[in-house]
């Protein structure tokens, strides 16, 4: 395998693998069972606030 040909296959094969992944990576915090979850982080924020009074 030659130069080109790599460049060719990482350039298909890479683009494809990113489009997957950036699909996946948007849709993961909307599937059915991590509503629980979303909503632990979302408001992680204003537990445990120690601000002296």
């Amino acid at each position: 395998m030659d130069y080109n040909t790599l460049r060719q296959l990482a350039d298909s094969v890479g683009l494809a693998a990113m489009a997957v992944l950036f699909v996946v990576l948007c849709f993961w915090p909307f599937r059915p069972g991590s509503k629980s979850a979303n909503n632990k982080v979302a408001n992680s924020i204003f537990e445990d606030t120690d601000d002296g009074e």
